[in-house]
């Protein structure tokens, strides 16, 4: 496949989704834009799988944020602005996979633990939206992640077994989807645990520094796939 035609696929790919995202109600016009550059930022550093990941991770965040929606919203857990993202919103998930995307393409010696590290991003912004989403909706006991005691759904930092094993299976078919693309190895198993790493520490934040308001939703989630890039990473070099 000729780099004119890889990107003139990727265009077709893009621009649609784009398009259908703003049109649907899903992202703003300028989460629209951010969602495309990050695109082409993930693309570089880790061609059509990573764009894949992307797309995937967009896919369960929006699914798992529709499901039961009525539900939620009796309950008052549903989410601002009839969960249309925003340009914060794009940046705080897929900011560290675009940062990751562009250092594999920059730095090609390194491109596989930078690889590595964007899936593991992707994989803790995945744990995360459907822990949160759909454990509101599954979970039977709700706790808060730094006490351990019983707390109120859908406080920040509240956690609870459903919900924390629901992440893990967005984590797993993050993982799946890297394995396809770049092959199967014990890296599928340093994404799961990448993926928890990186909901615990959202879950810590959100119980402490989220809820007293020294950080802003977006800052915690730009931190959840940190640690799951910064995870994946130590793993990559460690084990």
């Amino acid at each position: 496949m000729t780099p004119v035609f890889q990107w003139t696929v990727l265009l077709a790919i893009l621009l649609p989704g784009m398009a259908w995202s703003v049109r649907a109600g899903k992202l703003t016009v300028a989460a629209g834009l951010t969602g495309g550059v990050l695109g082409i930022l993930i693309f570089l550093g880790a061609g059509f799988w990573g764009v894949g990941e992307l797309a995937l991770f967009f896919a369960l965040g929006t699914g798992a944020s529709a499901w039961k929606v009525a539900e939620k919203r009796r309950l008052g857990l549903a989410e601002e602005n009839k969960g249309r993202r925003t340009t914060g919103q794009a940046l705080a998930n897929g900011g560290v996979a675009a940062l990751t995307g562009l250092l594999a393409w920059w730095w090609p010696a390194h491109q596989a633990v930078f690889q590595l590290m964007l899936a593991g991003s992707f994989a803790a912004a995945t744990a995360d939206t459907l822990s949160s989403e759909l454990g509101n909706v599954y979970g039977r006991r709700y706790y808060n992640a730094w006490t351990w005691r019983p707390d109120t759904r859908g406080l920040n930092g509240v956690v609870s077994l459903e919900g924390t094993l629901l992440g893990l299976a967005g984590s797993g078919l993050i993982a799946v989807l890297y394995c396809l693309g770049v092959g199967w190895s014990r890296d599928f198993v340093w994404l799961l645990v990448a993926g928890t790493a990186g909901n615990l520490a959202d879950s810590l934040l959100g119980a402490t520094v989220e809820r007293r308001a020294y950080l802003s939703n977006n800052a915690v989630n730009t931190l959840n796939t940190a640690v799951g890039a910064l995870t994946a990473a130590l793993l990559y070099w460690l084990l």
